[in-house]
């Protein structure tokens, strides 16, 4: 992690940054995947309560330069303006895990639990699966996230779905690890300046 480059969205008075963020990291996730890499980690500089119109790419400026040659931006670099591949500065605040978090109660688990409990007997009339979907979504709602997220289209179904952005502690030393096709790791470090 000793590179990196920042993509900065560009204010557009027709289209949102949160749109256009969120078109940037689909195409990232398309080209880390079709790179097979597993050493380049992203994090958002400007985050506070939301990611801000900041991503930040680190790796060897090798993996980094590799990654630009492809030209993965394509159309949407109209709206970003992207850095040069810069060395890290020798002094920064720390290094943070930058990973995802994920719901443990969702919509896709809810119609499991109602077949599965339609199957064992549980479930016997449609009031009782409508009551049984109500108090699931209840608790579903209290217990929902608050954290930042990036809202993708699946490539594979067309769905939207939320990458929820998880940030760990800021801590002194660097931890060395793999990085997921999304950038995101839930052991490596990205220096946080």
């Amino acid at each position: 992690m000793e590179h990196y480059l920042d993509i900065k969205i560009v204010p557009d008075d027709d289209v949102p940054i949160y749109f256009i963020r969120n078109k940037v990291y689909s195409k990232l996730h398309k080209a880390l995947s079709s790179l097979s890499s597993t050493d380049i980690g992203i994090s958002f500089p400007q985050y506070k309560i939301k990611l801000g119109n900041v991503i930040r790419l680190h790796g060897t400026d090798k993996n980094l330069a590799e990654l630009q040659d492809i030209n993965w931006l394509g159309g949407l670099s109209g709206y970003c303006d992207v850095s040069e591949i810069q060395a890290v500065p020798s002094q920064v605040a720390g290094y943070r895990i930058v990973s995802r978090k994920q719901p443990t109660m969702n919509l896709k688990k809810l119609e499991k639990r109602v077949q599965y409990q339609k199957a064992q007997g549980v479930l016997k009339t449609q009031d009782e699966v409508k009551e049984y979907e109500k108090q699931y979504k209840a608790k579903m709602y209290a217990t929902g996230l608050d954290n930042p997220y990036l809202e993708l289209d699946s490539s594979s179904n067309g769905h939207k779905h939320r990458r929820y952005i998880q940030f760990g502690e800021v801590i002194e030393r660097p931890i060395k690890g793999e990085f997921d096709t999304f950038g995101l790791s839930k052991i490596a470090t990205v220096p946080w300046f």
